[in-house]
């Protein structure tokens, strides 16, 4: 180091020598150059017409640092305070062709360790001095730096969710770097500029701001950082631009859906001002509503009374007339029918007749008279036969006079049992029970299962009756069916269903009205969950994982109200569609909502049904919850076609109520023929049963039979019944007229249309008695036909050996497979735990790729009413448990995997560049993990509760 220190303090004399002796020789030649030079030129320091620049070394790469100086005799570069070595100088000199001046150019190169092995305060530095003969001058300063660029970000962007105009602002802070980096913004590896775009703002700090949000900016966005040594790219973010759903405007009101009487109008609206994208919240509120309308009914004219007769005029005629205003036709109604006008000849004598009006006088006299005769005659026949009848029975029977077999209607004239069709005479016990009222009827035996059912109504096919002796008759007091719809069933198929609600007729239990048993199930249930069942009811709770907190738990219980409660605040023509379900204890406080299950008898049509979910209040009333048409954020109802599923948060009282739009609608009755022999007797009773469509309303007819000791003769068939006010009739047909006889007019009995309609899940059955005429006979075959007048007709086939069975037997169709009513813990789903958890955390969240809860839903087929999930803080959480519910009965996960594999195609078909991003992978749920046969804790055995 000394060496080198005095090398460059001899070579710093050697320039000031150098320089002395320059100055000197110049001044000594001052007269002999002043020819040659211009004074301008001996009168300027020299001019650096080029200084050195800043400069950075890249890698090992040495630089070069020029000056150039005019007039300059000598120059060199002075670094970090001490002169450079001439031998590392590079010069030369040059004329400038514009001004004709000497031009000096030095150049020194300056290593990556020369500026590695300098530690001063600052960086290091060069700069020029140039001699003439006048002084010296200096140039700047310039500084060399090595240039580098650290590989990590000092801050990366971070993605985010906003909504539509709002305000983006993404963060990015370089990594270090000499010289600094400059930043640059990439979308989707497409350079973002603020200078085709005034909406977005790149210069703020390095941030990228987009002042107000479009659809267009959502995206994938890197911050890339360069300098002259390397480029780096930070981690990429995702921006999602959503958009909340809004409702658009109403639609009008449509027309009454009726023609007359009390119908619906509807009005709609949809979610798409605008509609929901990239994960927006779903419009709150209902997307229909609806209101009763009242359509004006056709009112047919009536004539009112004739007038008097006017004065015979001179052509011996007289007139009265009469006007149509009895009531007027209105709302469309008809015209009265017939002439306002009538005309007719004088007879009294004030006016001159003809030959031949006398004779026309005299026919018409002699046949009003002969009329009058016979009518007189026929009166007094019909006392005489009253009067000698030991039966009491008055009969209007027009065969003797017409010869044919026609109806007829009858009636008992004593007061009684009405049950009974001659209360002064002792019922025959053999066959009484049978066809002494052919309709449904009630013995003392039957008092515990069915209730009297009123207004029975009988068809008899043949007008000799009377001429047979036959001691049972029945009372007809049945009212006619109405003849339209919905405007007669306005009138009087509802007001009489209204009346029977008031006697206490009709009620919301089931079948066996009058037991004190209750149908109900209970458990205890945590964290993990379960299920409640009624056996073979058609109802079940399911209490999904997570509902209860955890290290807590809660006695829930589930039953079928037995008791005698009233419907009577059931409004206009509602009837009960499935039975009466609580489920409880009030109080209950659960995270999510409950998936209850029950079955129902209606064959669901919106344009024929308006089906209602109502809930018991604290007085023992009903009050609407919803609409099964209409959405609704506080709960949510899904119509199978045999079943009801419910998601509820609030404890209490459910039932399903429908109300008919138009004649179209339909209730579904299950029909079934049971047989059995009196004991000690010759008699086989077949006993037919209507009853509504439901599990839960056929156990009672099994109950029944079961105390009877009777069995099932043909498996039970459905009929749809229509809301078209014709009754039901029912009818034995093909019996072997030489093995067993039958009583007479009891092959044909009939239901009133209210009776069926408004039956409330309880049981009506008529009964046909069969004696056989030798104790030989060992085989019964025969028809059950049951028909609705002008509607559907069904036929029971019964081919049957005739012996008699103990009373305690089973039917044999008893459902005994079914008998757990509680099920806690993993056991009593069908999804695993750990695919359920899975399928959760990947649709919850949503993305900018669909991949969201209203995808699973759409797939899954629950699409309607998103409100409701998406006010849920796990939609998926709660679509899965509607999907357990829906599927209980089954053990198809098939159709769940099915789906999931689905969504991964078309997620994997959309987006073919993120394939190998690491994020959660819904195709990894494969159909073998859904349906294995798995021993561990989430595996899913087969429910057969």
């Amino acid at each position: 180091m000394g060496a080198l220190t005095k090398g460059r303090f001899l070579f710093t004399v050697g320039i000031l020598l150098l320089v002395n002796c320059t100055t000197s020789v110049v001044s000594k030649g001052a007269t002999v150059a002043q020819s040659d030079s211009s004074p301008s030129v001996q009168s300027t320091l020299p001019h650096f017409i080029q200084e050195p620049e800043d400069a950075y070394i890249v890698k090992s790469n040495p630089i070069k640092l020029r000056c150039r100086a005019t007039p300059a005799l000598q120059i060199f570069f002075k670094c970090n305070g001490e002169w450079v070595h001439q031998n590392e100088h590079s010069s030369k000199e040059y004329k400038d062709l514009n001004t004709g001046l000497k031009v000096r150019e030095v150049m020194i190169n300056v290593s990556r360790q020369q500026v590695e092995d300098f530690h001063g305060p600052e960086d290091f530095w060069c700069l020029c001095v140039a001699w003439s003969h006048l002084g010296t001058s200096k140039s700047r300063k310039a500084t060399v730096r090595i240039a580098y660029l650290r590989k990590n970000f000092e801050q990366d962007p971070q993605g985010k969710e906003v909504p539509i105009n709002g305000m983006i602002v993404l963060h990015c802070r370089p990594p270090e770097g000499v010289p600094a980096a400059e930043v640059e913004w990439l979308k989707n590896e497409e350079l973002v500029s603020s200078l085709t775009d005034g909406n977005i703002d790149t210069r703020a700090d390095h941030n990228l701001i987009i002042n107000e949000a479009r659809l267009s900016d959502s995206g994938n966005y890197t911050c890339l950082a360069s300098n002259i040594v390397a480029k780096r790219r930070s981690a990429t973010a995702t921006v999602i631009v959503f958009v909340n759903g809004g409702w658009s405007l109403w639609t009008e009101w449509s027309p009454c859906n009726v023609p007359c009487g009390r119908g619906i109008q509807k009005r709609s609206r949809t979610c798409t001002n605008p509609a929901p994208l990239n994960g927006g919240a779903f419009c709150e509120g209902m997307s229909v509503q609806k209101i009763t309308c009242n359509a004006l009914c056709p009112i047919d004219g009536g004539w009112d009374e004739w007038s008097e007769w006017t004065v015979c005029n001179s052509l011996c005629e007289r007139q009265r007339s009469r006007e149509c205003n009895s009531p007027a036709p209105r709302h469309r109604g008809k015209m009265c029918e017939g002439n306002s006008e009538a005309i007719e000849n004088c007879t009294d004598g004030l006016c001159t007749q003809s030959m031949e009006s006398s004779n026309d006088v005299a026919l018409y006299s002699g046949l009003g008279a002969g009329i009058i005769a016979v009518a007189i005659l026929v009166v007094a026949v019909m006392l005489y036969r009253k009067n000698h009848s030991e039966y009491g029975v008055d009969v209007i029977d027009s065969s003797a006079l017409t010869g044919g077999f026609q109806s007829f209607n009858f009636k008992t004239t004593r007061q009684g049992n009405p049950l009974l069709l001659n209360s002064s005479m002792q019922p025959d016990l053999t066959v009484g029970r049978t066809y002494s009222t052919p309709l449904c009827f009630h013995d003392s035996a039957d008092k515990e299962l069915f209730d009297p059912l009123p207004d029975i109504k009988v068809k008899v096919q043949s007008s000799f009756m009377v001429s047979l002796g036959v001691a049972e008759r029945a009372e007809f007091h049945a009212k006619a069916p109405a003849e339209t719809f919905p405007r007669d069933l306005s009138r009087d198929y509802c007001s009489s269903s209204m009346d029977r609600r008031k006697k206490g007729l009709f009620t919301l239990n089931g079948p066996l009205s009058a037991s004190k048993e209750r149908l109900r199930t209970d458990g205890v249930f945590g964290h993990p969950g379960g299920r409640l069942v009624v056996p073979n009811t058609g109802v079940s709770l399911l209490v999904p994982h997570g509902a209860v907190a955890e290290n807590m738990s809660w006695e829930m219980y589930m039953m079928i109200n037995q008791e005698e409660a009233s419907v009577q605040t059931l409004e206009g023509c509602e009837i009960l569609l499935g039975p009466e379900v609580t489920y409880g204890p009030p109080g209950l406080d659960l995270f999510c909502p409950l998936a209850m299950t029950i079955a129902h008898c209606a064959e669901v049509d919106a344009e024929n049904w308006n089906i209602q979910l109502k809930r018991k209040t604290l007085d023992s009333k009903w009050e609407e919850v919803m609409s099964v048409e209409e959405d609704s954020t506080s709960c949510y109802c899904l119509m199978d076609s045999t079943s009801c599923h419910l998601l509820l948060d609030q404890p209490g009282s459910y039932a399903l109520v429908g109300e008919p739009l138009t004649q179209a609608a339909v209730k579904r009755l299950k029909l079934a023929v049971f047989g059995s022999m009196e004991a000690g007797s010759m008699s086989y009773s077949l006993r037919v049963y209507c009853v509504d469509d439901t599990p839960h309303a056929f156990q009672g007819v099994v109950a029944a039979e079961r105390t009877r000791g009777g069995q099932l003769l043909e498996e039970p068939k459905m009929l749809p019944f229509l809301a078209n006010t014709f009754s039901l009739q029912v009818s034995i047909q093909d019996v072997p007229q030489f093995l067993w006889s039958i009583k007479p007019f009891t092959t044909c009995q009939e239901f009133s249309f209210p009776q069926v309609w408004c039956s409330n899940q309880q049981p009506l059955h008529c009964a046909f008695s069969l004696e056989r005429y030798s104790p030989a006979t060992a085989q019964l075959s025969c028809k059950i036909s049951v028909r609705q007048v002008k509607g559907h007709e069904q036929i029971l086939q019964v081919y049957t050996a005739v012996t008699e069975v103990e009373k305690d037997s089973v039917p044999f169709f008893m459902q005994t497979d079914c008998t757990i009513t509680s099920q806690t813990g993993p056991k009593a789903f069908k999804i695993p735990l750990s695919i359920r958890q899975r399928i959760c955390a990947n649709f919850d969240t949503a993305n900018a790729k669909g991949k969201d809860w209203q995808l699973l839903a759409q797939k899954l087929h629950l699409d309607r009413n998103l409100g409701f999930f998406a006010k849920q803080p796990s939609p998926s959480a709660v679509i899965l448990s509607l999907w357990e519910a829906r599927h209980q009965d089954s053990a198809d996960l098939d159709s769940l995997a099915s789906a999931l594999e689905e969504i991964g195609k078309i997620h994997s078909k959309s987006f073919p560049k993120d394939q190998d991003e690491a994020e959660p992978d819904i195709n990894h749920i494969h159909v073998g993990s859904l349906c294995g046969t798995g021993k561990g804790e989430d595996s899913a055995p087969e429910y057969t509760g």
